[in-house]
């Protein structure tokens, strides 16, 4: 590498592999591109295997596509011997030894990664700027800009500004086609019995080198993996092969079964296009767009409801979460509503639980670094807040274990949505059920160890009395909140003593939390 022909240095994180980028439109000889594997991004929360894998081969595959636009490129890999596992003291030592200008890099998703590159630029001697990663519908502070004077955050009406805006579903500049926004009562069958789902679409990537040096330097991960065999997309275009085998096979589905949980059935009619997205080898915009296309081509076979339950998740929920995380950050990650203090259960590692709907959700969990959105919020996480789990624990379990999990996207659905810890800036209600709603839902239930039907005595359902446990524990917080005032109403009606069996036994499950 010649000194002289190199004066910018631009740093491209494993979260911003768009190759639309205005950045990579010309090549140019006094521009590197560096991409780094670093121990800070695979040590600060206990990553999935095939989360750690994903990342890094998508990486490596797109390092390789610049080089092969004639792009200069520079690939620092874990084991490296000058790799100093930090992008700060990496940059700097490629700024000094390449005798670069100018440092430039694109606007982190994670408040971590922001500071971090914040305070670098701070100390340099040499000019740098800062970018959009021209990804995402809005920019990071629309949110915080749309609700200016507002005391809520309420998501569906971001999601209508969201629609007028970027004109997408619309009949005309302020209405919505087929007359309403939001088709989500449509959108909550259970999976019939004899009803089996398309096979997903996997992929047969070899990426056993890459595991091998991870158990170089023994990295702690959690979760399973067939390193010869991994079926996640790591390019773009395996992500395109994904998002039209959604659009053509999953999408006529998707809305009416995207709540159902069956055993066995781990992808159902999802995408799992948020890795993809999540990693910027997918924009938004044209998984919409190539959403709306297919409906638009075949309207009898793709209902409304199905479409517009699938653009909502994308420029509504993805869009909304994105922004309450840059307008609460930092403070948002230590937000503890409830004030709860307890561990999570050892078997939220290993899924060696006798709840069948948690042992179904965490092992496939385990095995695919992947759950959909009810697995996560009705399941797990409504057991963690039921079961008074810290949520900084539940946090670090939901960062770690999903492929797609990113602190932006995961602490506003896990610390908001899901606990609640937030009291309320995301979700108008606590999220918790009893074994009803999961019956309803899933094929769980009937082959379960606990009977759904029993809220006390031998094999009595653990949610039916935590459930209650809950609510009577926090009715100072809670009961003036109008979407859960019912239940109260139910609590208060029922006898002294079927209340005091409820809280005794969800008391002996709270305290041999590890045995159920």
């Amino acid at each position: 590498m010649k000194n002289s022909n190199h004066k910018t240095l631009r740093l491209v994180l494993g979260d911003q592999l768009n190759i639309h980028h205005s950045w990579f439109k010309e090549v140019n000889d006094a521009v590197t591109y560096v991409l780094m594997e670093l121990r800070s991004e695979t040590d600060y929360a206990q990553h999935h295997i095939q989360k750690i894998l994903g990342f890094f081969a998508a990486m490596q595959n797109f390092a390789r596509e610049l080089s092969e636009l004639k792009h200069q490129v520079i690939y620092i890999k874990l084991n490296d011997k000058n790799n100093t596992h930090r992008f700060d003291t990496n940059c700097s030592a490629l700024i000094e030894k390449y005798r670069f200008t100018r440092f430039e890099y694109q606007l982190p998703d994670e408040y971590r990664v922001d500071e971090h590159l914040k305070s670098f630029t701070q100390g340099l001697d040499i000019p740098f700027s800062s970018f959009d990663t021209e990804h995402f519908y809005s920019k990071r502070q629309e949110l915080q800009e749309f609700f200016t004077g507002k005391k809520t955050f309420l998501m569906e009406s971001f999601y209508r500004y969201m629609r007028k805006k970027n004109k997408v579903l619309m009949a005309n500049d302020t209405q919505p086609l087929n007359g309403k926004w939001n088709f989500d009562e449509e959108n909550r069958k259970k999976l019939p019995k004899d009803h089996k789902p398309i096979p997903p679409l996997v992929f047969n990537n070899d990426v056993s080198e890459i595991a091998t040096e991870l158990k170089k330097i023994n990295i702690k991960t959690i979760g399973r993996v067939d390193a010869k065999q991994f079926i996640w997309p790591v390019n773009r275009n395996q992500s395109l092969l994904l998002l039209k085998h959604f659009v053509k096979h999953c999408l006529p589905l998707f809305g009416t079964f995207q709540d159902a949980m069956a055993p066995n059935e781990w992808s159902v009619y999802h995408s799992r296009l948020s890795f993809s997205l999540n990693t910027k080898l997918l924009s938004p915009k044209e998984v919409v767009e190539m959403a709306i296309a297919e409906h638009t081509k075949r309207p009898n076979e793709i209902d409304f409801n199905q479409l517009e339950g699938f653009v909502r998740q994308i420029i509504g929920w993805r869009e909304y979460m994105r922004g309450i995380y840059w307008l609460k950050m930092p403070a948002y990650a230590s937000l503890n509503f409830f004030e709860h203090r307890n561990s999570l259960p050892e078997w939220y590692w290993t899924g060696k639980t006798k709840m069948n709907c948690l042992k179904q959700a965490i092992d496939q969990s385990l095995h695919y670094a992947y759950a959909h959105h009810i697995q996560r919020l009705m399941i797990t996480g409504n057991f963690a807040v039921l079961a008074g789990i810290h949520p900084d624990e539940v946090d670090a379990w939901y960062l770690g274990i999903y492929i797609d999990a990113l602190e932006w996207v995961e602490i506003t659905n896990t610390r908001g949505m899901s606990q609640y810890a937030d009291g309320g800036i995301v979700g108008s209600k606590p999220y918790v059920s009893s074994a009803t709603y999961i019956d309803k839902m899933s094929h769980y239930c009937g082959s379960c160890f606990y009977s759904k039907t029993k809220k006390t005595g031998d094999k009595a359902c653990p949610f039916n009395s935590l459930y209650w446990n809950f609510y009577a524990l926090h009715e100072k917080k809670l009961f003036s909140n109008p979407r859960i005032g019912m239940m109260y109403t139910v609590w208060n009606k029922m006898k002294p003593e079927t209340k005091a069996e409820l809280l005794s036994q969800a008391d002996y499950y709270l305290k041999h939390m590890n045995t159920l």
